[in-house]
């Protein structure tokens, strides 16, 4: 099983000042029984002075060279918790030392908490003066130090938890960097059997011991894959080989086309040629069409043998692999025949996504748009603004909307329904297109259609509508079709699995955080919405 004892590793935080570093570090060290660490305390009573004292005296560069040195001491202890200055890591050569001694968790929270926050802060030089000039400082500060901050693998957002909830997720990071340095480990509930969302960069290579440590038993196991995506594959078989497995390649053709019975059927013969057994995992490397047929075909070969996720593409990290949904498509719609078929672990490695054609990452950002539309609107801001912090935490913030939606409705009988948003009107574009629209770009132009519709209906304020337009546009996705008529697509969607009879269901955005369902909106209503995205 995975680690659930700490180590004897430090446990580092860092971040801004005012979010919440001292207040959570005292916490965790009256919890884990170590001594806590306040570097800026340290420094204080070795220049004998206040902090405003020893950058009026003694200069900022005298400080940072104080803390450089502290940095290195400290990395040399153990079972200690530390809080650092907000400036303290900027450096690498600290960041790094501190890294090798522990975990490294950056604390985080919004511009204007921040402010609300140190109001009454008279210990801070870097922010002088009256609160509009603390604001443009704080903005300042943090857009010079964005970088630095995002390289540090673990982020926790405190703008809205208490200390004692931000404590728990610094230990569950801690927990995870035990297991892998830089893991992330999300939980998600399931009436079938928890499981770990795994999320990190260079994964691939501990895909074996991951697997070990969650019960999956050695012997053979099916990789199955497409012939372009092979050399992830081979990484993970050779992972799987050092721990123990008996990996056997199994190969499927690209591309939703080929998301087929006929494909699933060709698996079935790889499985039987491979002497899997009801223990043997099938293991998915690759998009959201190789995890939707291999997990197909787990679900039903021996009556269901176990299924590992592991996603390579940005669209497949953030929404396909997670939830249990598996299947294939017949000539009149997709995913017209499936399953759910929680997987027993899915390892999520980012540096996958460095070999991903640009084309293909943009149409994954649309099911991150969606997300922040349906329960992030922190991350849609960011998607509009400056970006995420890096791409560790975009998938982290993006793939936590789903998992906290899956875990209320399992099974798609409630609250599950909004995450098809766009995707009545994606599907029956990718229908009628014979899917040569890839289906991120798809529901990048549903989504347009469901928020227009949605003004139309008075459920949403033109200005929302507007922004999500931008948005995508922005992120260069598509915002129309062409070569499609109102009533193709308007008869494609008679086959679309979401109905309920012959009645259309749509999901609608009514405010960043807040979308709906709505039932037979009636059939001119479609029929402009979908008119409002044919160029």
């Amino acid at each position: 099983m995975a680690q659930s004892v700490i180590s004897d590793g430090n446990i580092i935080l860092t971040g801004f000042m005012g979010v919440g570093k001292s207040t959570v570090g005292r916490i965790l060290s009256q919890r884990l029984g170590r001594r806590f660490v306040d570097m800026d305390e340290v420094l204080v009573e070795r220049f004998g002075k206040p902090i405003p004292a020893i950058f009026a005296e003694d200069g900022e560069e005298a400080f940072r060279t104080a803390e450089a040195q502290l940095c290195q001491e400290l990395a040399q202890q153990r079972n200690l918790v530390i809080s650092t200055g907000g400036g303290a890591l900027i450096n690498p050569e600290s960041r790094r030392a501190l890294e090798a001694s522990g975990a490294v968790v950056c604390l985080h929270a919004s511009e204007e908490e921040i402010l609300r926050r140190l109001a009454n802060a008279t210990d801070r030089p870097l922010l002088p003066g009256e609160a509009e000039e603390r604001r443009r400082r704080i903005h300042r500060l943090l857009q010079q130090r964005r970088f630095a901050y995002g390289a540090i693998a673990y982020q926790v957002d405190t703008t809205s938890l208490s200390a004692e909830e931000v404590a728990d997720r610094v230990l569950e990071a801690a927990l995870a960097n035990q297991e892998v340095p830089g893991l992330h480990r999300i939980p998600v509930r399931s009436p079938s059997g928890d499981y770990d969302l795994l999320l990190g960069e260079g994964l691939l290579r501990h895909a074996g011991r991951l697997l070990l440590n969650r019960g999956v038993r050695p012997g053979v196991a099916a990789v199955v894959t497409n012939e372009m995506i092979r050399l992830h594959a081979e990484t993970v078989s050779a992972s799987l080989r050092d721990a123990g497995f008996e990996p056997v390649l199994c190969l499927v053709p690209e591309g939703e086309q080929h998301k087929t019975l006929e494909s699933v059927r060709l698996l079935y013969d790889q499985f039987v040629a491979a002497g899997l057994d009801r223990n043997s995992p099938v293991i998915a490397v690759g998009g959201g069409v190789i995890g939707d047929m291999a997990g197909f075909a787990a679900a039903t070969y021996l009556r269901g043998v176990p299924f590992v996720q592991v996603p390579t593409s940005l669209l497949a990290m953030v929404d396909a692999s997670v939830g249990g949904k598996v299947g294939v498509d017949l000539p009149q719609g997709k995913n017209l025949v499936g399953a759910f078929k929680q997987p027993v672990v899915v390892l999520m490695d980012v540096a996958t996504l460095a070999s991903l054609p640009s084309d293909e990452f943009r149409a994954g950002l649309a099911e991150v748009v969606k997300h922040g539309i349906i329960g992030a609107p922190r991350l849609f801001v960011q998607l509009e603004e400056e970006g995420p912090v890096n791409l560790l935490q975009l998938v982290a913030d993006a793939v936590r909307v789903k998992v906290r939606i899956v875990e209320q409705d399992p099974f798609e009988r409630g609250v599950r329904a909004t995450l098809n948003l766009g995707h009545t009107f994606g599907h029956a574009i990718e229908q009628v297109t014979n899917y040569r629209i890839r289906h991120g770009d798809a529901v990048a132009v549903g989504m347009i259609a469901a928020a227009n519709m949605a003004v139309e209906l008075g459920r949403c304020e033109p200005a929302l509508a507007a922004r999500i337009y931008n948005l995508l546009e922005r992120l260069g996705l598509p915002t129309s079709v062409s070569g499609c008529s109102v009533d193709a697509i308007y008869a494609a969607m008679a086959h679309d699995k979401k109905r309920i009879g012959k009645t259309l269901r749509f999901i609608i955005p009514q405010a960043l955080g807040d979308v709906t369902i709505i039932d037979d909106p009636g059939e001119a209503i479609v029929r402009r919405a979908i008119a409002s995205v044919i160029a």
